[in-house]
């Protein structure tokens, strides 16, 4: 009769029977993107000068609105900016999570950074939306960039306790792990080339970033498939 116990593993891993931690910091961290992706569009004003504007008679009441609404498209160039990029990186939060399987302090305090960075992006946007077409506009773009070079820091981080030993989980694919890690080396200093071309052109530093979440929306995967 074989013996039963020659047929298990001698090191077993230490996550295979424990269940999966990070349920409630997923969670937790989609509230606090949707929340993020929600107030930007608050900077995205009504005109209210349409009511002055159609007092006289030789105005178009139409064609001022239309007017209007174009002349406030710096709101939606860092409305847009600002939501693709929350949203690719919101994706990409999800893959990384998705392999992780402990809650590790490490991973804790790096997924709270990174939600720190993100819960602030509605106020350098609102920044940039009022002042990028300005003399002021170099400082607006480079306060932007500087918030997500802090998030693109942050994402590292959290990826890097994420897929340690100590919190990735048994049957995480590693073909995303190392997609992820591929995809994000440079990601900060991408966002410090946009800070420092802020100061020489503020609609390129915002073109970078454009540039930035297209690249990684195209990175982006499906359902993390995990190893058996």
């Amino acid at each position: 009769m074989p013996n039963a116990d020659a047929a298990a593993p001698a090191h077993p891993h230490p996550h295979h029977h424990a269940p999966k931690e990070t349920g409630r910091l997923e969670a937790f961290s989609d509230g606090v993107f949707a929340i993020a992706l929600t107030l930007l569009v608050f900077d995205l004003k009504i005109p209210h000068q349409l009511p002055a504007a159609i007092g006289t008679d030789a105005v178009d009441p139409g064609h001022a609105l239309w007017k209007l609404l174009t002349a406030n498209w710096p709101s939606y160039v860092a409305f847009l900016t600002s939501f693709f990029s929350l949203l690719v990186m919101w994706s990409h939060h999800h893959t990384v999570i998705a392999q992780a399987h402990r809650c590790s302090r490490a991973l804790i305090v790096s997924n709270g950074l990174l939600l720190l960075g993100v819960s602030i992006v509605p106020f350098p946007t609102a920044v940039v939306a009022d002042y990028v077409a300005t003399p002021a506009g170099s400082v607006a773009a480079a306060f932007h960039c500087g918030c997500f070079t802090f998030i693109a820091v942050t994402f590292q981080l959290l990826a890097r306790a994420a897929f340690h030993e100590n919190s990735v989980a048994p049957t995480a694919h590693h073909a995303t792990i190392e997609q992820i890690r591929g995809s994000y080396r440079f990601g900060p200093f991408f966002y410090l080339a946009a800070f420092a071309t802020a100061f020489i052109s503020p609609w390129g530093a915002l073109a970078i970033c454009t540039l930035l979440w297209v690249l990684w929306a195209s990175t982006m995967t499906g359902a993390p498939r995990r190893e058996k």
